[in-house]
């Protein structure tokens, strides 16, 4: 298993408390359109993701992240950056 694949099973883990509508997650998953989070959703699940990964997600790049790929990319490269 790569990197890759291991931060992409972390994360659909971590979704899976947010997930209310049983959205099938794959990285083309939109957090907005398909699983219809609020902002107060979108900033629970950041911080959800910055606690398991050990990283910080700037409010400019959280805005910027719209699907599950870009999410596991931005992870990657943050954690990558450390």
């Amino acid at each position: 298993m790569t990197d890759r694949d291991e931060i992409a099973d972390k994360i659909r883990k971590l979704i899976e408390p947010f997930n209310t509508k049983g959205t099938k997650i794959s990285e083309e998953t939109r957090f907005q359109q398909e699983l219809e989070w609020d902002s107060l959703t979108v900033m629970d699940f950041v911080a959800s993701v910055e606690d398991e990964f050990d990283i910080l997600i700037s409010m400019n790049r959280a805005a910027e992240i719209e699907t599950v790929g870009q999410l596991i990319d931005a992870v990657e490269q943050l954690k990558s950056e450390r």
